[in-house]
């Protein structure tokens, strides 16, 4: 079995119970991919017709040409549920971050800017209320659903033929769907033209949902109130403009990233792996479609 990074030390001691690693994914019958690796046609072609199963260690597959995976007779497994909460957490936090002004509280501070207490001072804004739309209706966008709803706001879904109609309802717009060739640039000049100057964007998804370019253009010229990205186009790359501007919170991919989480949707691909290559049977975590949530 071939990983194609480095992975926790509890996902390292499973992979030994059963399996014994090899350098290069042209030796293995089974990989453990990382997100951040690319394994597309020409990776499939030079890993041979021995590989069986790539084994993603994250929900969304967009890393993986799937249709290539399917040509060859691979089969690709996520990891969902594992993910859902932790993620759903740093969607609210983000937007409670942003409302709330909290970095841009705490870059404030570390500037020693003079401060004195003030009725007016760095005035935010709550959830309650507020009309909270979710993009993509699947594990994430549901449980953000639910815990917006536990603040006090009214959560909305909307899918990719809703966003006419619901976009301009929206104070806050919460993205959950998958990357795909759909859903690249879902969120853009056009889209965010749909929303009030007062609502803010909160992306937990995938970068390429939201056209970086156009939505700069929205914040520097008071179309949209304020961002906060945990991805990024061009990740790991953020564009310089979205770092100048102080109406945007910016987190590295951090949707998953408890020591809990990872470990289980490490112990998760490990299991996928055994399923197939151990015990002969389908992993109940097999992708069959893209209906999956993109953490």
């Amino acid at each position: 079995m071939h990983v194609t990074g480095a992975v926790p030390a509890a996902v390292e001691a499973a992979i030994a119970e059963s399996f014994a690693l090899v350098r290069e994914a042209s030796e293995a019958d089974g990989v453990l991919a990382l997100i951040t690796s690319r394994i597309d046609d020409a990776y499939l072609a030079a890993a041979g017709p021995q590989l069986r199963i790539i084994a993603n260690y994250g929900v969304g597959v967009d890393n993986i040409d799937l249709e290539a995976a399917a040509r060859r007779g691979i089969l690709v497994t996520n990891t969902p549920d594992v993910l859902t909460e932790t993620t759903a957490e740093l969607a609210i936090a983000l937007t409670l971050s942003l409302l709330r002004r909290v970095t841009e509280g705490d870059r404030f501070l570390r500037a020693r800017r003079p401060w004195g207490f003030g009725l007016e001072f760095m005035l935010g804004a709550g959830l309650g209320g507020k009309q909270f739309a979710i993009v993509g209706a699947g594990r994430i966008g549901r449980a953000t659903a639910r815990l917006a709803k536990a603040f006090g706001a009214e959560p909305i879904f909307a899918g990719r033929g809703e966003l006419e109609r619901v976009l301009p309802l929206a104070d806050i717009v919460s993205i959950h769907c998958p990357l795909t060739p759909e859903t690249r640039h879902l969120i853009d000049a056009r889209a965010l033209s749909l929303l009030r100057p007062t609502a803010v964007l909160v992306n937990t998804a995938r970068g390429a949902i939201v056209d970086e370019r156009a939505l700069v253009h929205a914040l520097r010229n008071g179309r949209l109130a304020g961002a906060a990205l945990d991805v990024f186009e061009r990740e790991p790359a953020v564009a310089e403009e979205l770092l100048s501007l102080e109406n945007v919170v910016l987190t590295p991919h951090l949707g998953s990233a408890t020591r809990t989480t990872r470990e289980a949707m490490g112990l998760s691909a490990v299991s996928a792996l055994r399923s197939l290559l151990v015990e002969g049977r389908r992993p109940a975590n097999a992708v069959t479609g893209s209906t999956i949530d993109p953490p």
